[in-house]
């Protein structure tokens, strides 16, 4: 199993009431709250959590980028990217990822090969067509999204591998000279991994190019149903799919005690609730999913428990002061439903048996922070995780055999003889 050490480096210097009063959103936040001084040192410390992640074990640190706004300080991912590369040595650079709809792709064709000749071969790029508010962000049209993603993604393989010059004449994207003399040392291209919340068609468009699909922190039961369709759709393309296809990511925050545990781990629904990161209009706008996607995305942004919304849509006129008495139940929703874990190293590591059980993942994300925290307690959660939580989790893996894409090649295993494939899940189990 790979596993990988992930934050989303936020600007964690923001007023809670601001976040409630944007609609629990961090997006759309004026930037004149912004403090460069904090951002360095905060840029600073998520660098050096990265570098102690892998002296702690981790097999990767993970990276992602959103753009104007402070729930996300990896704006430029590929720069914290090539940072990385040069002063790390072992572990992967996993980006999840680049959004290519508002990219230049020749550019970032030649970014990554670069992060990936700097790193002597450690980068696995991951693309995300992007939330709507990053095509906001970048002036782009949000219905030509995952079209631009697929015309994007044609062409950084090709950049890779077809030599030039060459010209290249598409729907969105026009370039009358490609010849880039900066091209990945991982041969004949580095291993992809595309993350996802429960859109059918990125799952179905992963499982064709048999690239492994991370979901980002969903609930249980329409992950199982994604975990599902990708098996079926590798059937259909004639091989099984197995764990090192998969990938979950999962919000965890470990301290010494459990109440401090669970105190930290309230960073997860800061603002408001789970899922501040946008108001559900920026996110989703007209044009952007497919209405199959949507209905999927409805029901994975609803605790199947308790009934409570993930992601709302603003309803005008935000009561600060209500919304503030219920961020302890969407706390409490959160912990049940088990899109948050916290405790103890051995509270959370009975609780991520469960989710291996279920889910069945060859890669697996520990998102270790949100929300304010300090970088005393931040370090102290790496340490127990690396320290207390990997050696366990390794063990889990070998017991339920749940081998990671480097050590399986996704999507090599052929069919059985029958044409049939085993369940790639067991039975969901309650958390």
């Amino acid at each position: 199993m790979h596993i990988m050490s992930f934050s989303e480096r936020a600007y964690i210097d923001v007023p809670e009431d601001l976040i409630i009063e944007n609609g629990s959103s961090y997006f759309g936040i004026p930037n004149t709250n912004f403090d460069a001084k904090i951002g360095s040192r905060l840029m600073n410390e998520y660098l050096d959590e990265r570098v102690y992640a892998e002296e702690l074990g981790f097999d990767g640190v993970m990276l992602n980028e959103h753009h104007q706004t402070p729930f996300c300080g990896g704006s430029v991912m590929d720069v914290e990217a090539a940072i990385l590369a040069r002063i790390t040595k072992r572990v992967k650079i996993v980006l999840l990822g680049n959004p290519l709809p508002v990219a230049d792709p020749l550019r970032l064709a030649e970014e990554l090969a670069t992060i990936d000749m700097i790193s002597g071969g450690r980068l696995v790029p991951g693309w995300v067509r992007g939330a709507g508010s990053e095509s906001i962000a970048n002036n782009a049209n949000p219905a030509f999204n995952r079209e631009r993603f697929n015309e994007a993604h044609d062409f950084i393989i090709d950049a890779w591998t077809k030599p030039g010059p060459w010209r290249h004449e598409g729907k969105h994207y026009n370039y009358r000279y490609v010849n880039p003399w900066a091209l990945p040392l991982q041969k004949p291209v580095p291993q992809i991994w595309i993350p996802g919340i429960i859109s059918p068609e990125t799952v179905i468009w992963s499982a064709r190019h048999r690239y492994p699909y991370v979901a980002l922190g969903t609930n249980l039961e329409p992950t199982v149903e994604m975990v599902n369709l990708y098996a079926d759709v590798a059937a259909q393309e004639g091989y099984q799919a197995g764990p090192e296809n998969f990938g979950y990511l999962q919000n965890v925050c470990v301290a010494e005690t459990e109440e401090k545990a669970q105190e930290l781990a309230k960073g997860f629904v800061y603002g408001g609730g789970f899922g501040s990161f946008a108001r559900a209009e920026w996110m989703f706008p007209p044009g952007y999913n497919s209405k199959e996607a949507t209905k999927r995305l409805a029901k994975a942004m609803t605790d199947p428990r308790t009934g409570t919304e993930i992601i709302r849509f603003s309803q005008g006129k935000v009561d600060v002061e209500e919304i503030k008495r219920s961020i302890d139940k969407n706390f409490q929703d959160a912990l049940t439903s088990g899109l948050v874990i916290a405790g103890t190293p051995k509270t959370v590591l009975k609780r991520i048996r469960v989710m291996l059980e279920t889910l069945r993942p060859g890669i697996f994300g520990t998102w270790y922070h949100h929300g304010p925290m300090s970088f005393e307690d931040r370090k102290t959660c790496l340490r127990l995780l690396g320290q207390e939580v990997l050696p366990g989790m390794r063990e889990i893996a070998k017991e339920l055999d749940l081998p990671g894409p480097f050590e399986v090649k996704p999507g090599s295993r052929p069919l059985p003889a029958s044409g049939k494939r085993d369940s790639v899940v067991g039975a969901l189990k309650a958390a």
